[in-house]
């Protein structure tokens, strides 16, 4: 069979994926925070990108109604892809400000015009959050802390002046250098020798030295020893003081007559012991270097609208949601800029350039924009869902899935994935990411249907909180006692949750109250 050449004509179908569409779903799983970062870097590369200010609804940007139509569009923006992300008309014009005419009214949410009195109360509640990004006074960048001192930087500072001989000098700064952020020496001593070329005696020398800086118990190669030096330094370190040190595992365990015993005293000896071993500090270095906890900052904000009933009485009707203000900046195109550079332009490449650029602003400000619509909307659904956690708290709270809500507003599962990743949601309860609403299901005990898991863990902790110090509940009784409230669990199920929330067993709870009872 002979090989030849042959033309044919064929017909298929793919689905491909543009940079821009990659760069559309690589911004919904941003939070508006990293969306401010990626809005900064895109105005580094764009010139026809800045930020405006709140204007009139509708308006269009001053030095542009005049122009012909022809300088509104570019060569890109004629073909049929970037027709879809081209700039529109004066309403396009508004990035980042969401048209309330475009979204949907949910009733049962809230999502829609509650009058003029709920907005305002709305923003007064932003309180913090809207007094950056809303024009309020924030704090002046010389108000910010600093990076403050670490523990390696305080101690080098101090022991300078405590020794003079070199090698000495020497091996204390190595074996500074070898401690751990808690203050805990994580080298031995035969280890230091050998890296050192130095007598035993000359490590031993140089960590005492280490041992006799701020904090007291920096330096120490075990809690016991820490403990040790805390007490030395407080002349409180007798043989009762020292047995008790040194069986620290004891007082773990909750064996108070094995200690009084060992130590030799009495119950308020004891408890005059025990007073001071708890103002000891476990980890001296955690003092240092260790930046206070940023607040998260809550990408949606929700809100009760209240109603009156007629009677005096108020209640909920619906639920305002709203992107925060303060971490959401308005991005525009400066068409003036642009208008003014296209009259400048004299190449044909230059044009090009602009032109592409013109098209990459307006495409990211429609991307911007659906982002917000996308997540308004699943947020809203969210609060549909778990309306009974918004109006009563987490013992209410149901079971659910991504699929649960992209089926409820016709997105794919993995759109919500992305919407719900690395965003927070304030409202009164507190501020929750949104991941937090998506539960698993247990069977409830009247068989009529599921209850989310969050309201079990809810359920366990409020029944050990409130168990009597001389009456520990087991899990057995756990169990009964979560099966009399509609809970319908295994035991191994109770011992799951429970450890996920922090608690410990039956037996380590009694221990810690009747530590805690020893005054």
């Amino acid at each position: 069979m002979a090989l030849g050449p042959r033309l044919d004509l064929r017909q298929s179908q793919s689905l491909v994926m543009t940079p821009q569409l990659q760069q559309a779903i690589k911004l919904l799983a941003l939070s508006n925070l990293e969306i401010e970062t990626f809005i900064g870097e895109a105005m580094d590369s764009n010139p026809l990108l800045e930020l405006g200010e709140s204007g009139p609804e509708g308006g269009s940007e001053p030095g542009f109604e005049g122009e012909p139509d022809a300088l509104r569009r570019t060569t890109l923006e004629s073909s049929p892809v970037d027709q879809l992300v081209s700039e529109g008309r004066a309403a396009d014009d508004r990035p980042l400000d969401i048209d309330t005419a475009a979204l949907d009214r949910d009733r049962d949410t809230g999502d829609g015009d509650q009058g003029g009195g709920a907005k305002s109360d709305f923003t007064d509640s932003l309180g913090d959050f809207g007094s950056s990004g809303a024009g309020g006074e924030a704090p002046d960048i010389n108000e910010r802390g600093g990076t403050s001192e670490t523990l390696a930087e305080h101690l080098h500072a101090q022991i300078g002046a405590v020794t003079s001989d070199p090698a000495l000098l020497f091996a204390a700064r190595w074996l500074i250098d070898q401690i751990d952020e808690a203050g805990y020496l994580t080298t031995t001593l035969e280890d230091a020798r050998e890296a050192l070329g130095l007598p035993q005696t000359a490590v031993q020398a140089a960590l005492a030295l280490v041992h006799s800086l701020d904090p007291t118990g920096v330096g120490a190669r075990n809690l016991g020893e820490c403990i040790a030096l805390q007490a030395r330094e407080a002349d409180r370190y007798d043989p009762c003081m020292a047995r008790l040190i040194d069986n620290l595992d004891l007082l773990a365990r909750g064996e108070i007559a094995r200690l009084k015993r060992l130590c030799q005293v009495d119950d308020e000896d004891f408890s005059d012991m025990l007073r001071e071993l708890r103002s000891y500090d476990p980890k001296p270095g955690l003092r240092f270097g260790s930046r206070p906890a940023e607040a998260v900052v809550p990408d949606i904000l929700v809100q009760a609208v209240i109603g009156d009933d007629g009677a005096g009485q108020s209640h909920i009707e619906g639920w305002d949601i709203a992107l925060n203000p303060a971490t959401l900046p308005r991005l525009v195109v400066n068409r003036r800029y642009y208008v003014e550079m296209r009259h400048a332009c004299v190449g044909k490449d230059a044009k090009a350039w602009l032109g592409e650029r013109l098209a990459d602003a307006n495409w990211l400000l429609k991307a911007l924009d659906q982002r917000q619509k996308t997540i308004l909307k699943v947020a809203a659904e969210i609060v549909k869902q778990q309306e009974g956690f918004f109006r009563m708290g987490v013992a209410h709270l149901k079971p659910l899935t991504l699929r649960t809500v992209a089926e409820a507003i016709s997105m794919h599962e993995s759109t919500v994935s992305r919407v719900t990743s690395n965003k927070y949601l304030h409202c009164a309860r507190g501020t929750f990411e949104l991941k937090y609403f998506f539960t698993s299901g247990v069977a409830s005990s009247d068989g009529d249907g599921t209850v989310s898991a969050e309201s079990v863990k809810a359920a366990i902790r409020q029944l050990i909180d409130a168990e009597d110090p001389k009456a520990v509940l087991s899990d057995d009784t756990l169990v009964d006692l979560l099966k009399a409230r509609g809970f319908d669990l295994a035991r191994r199920t109770v011992a799951k949750y429970r450890e996920a929330i922090g608690l410990g067993s039956s037996v380590q709870r009694r221990r810690q109250k009747a530590l805690a009872g020893v005054r």
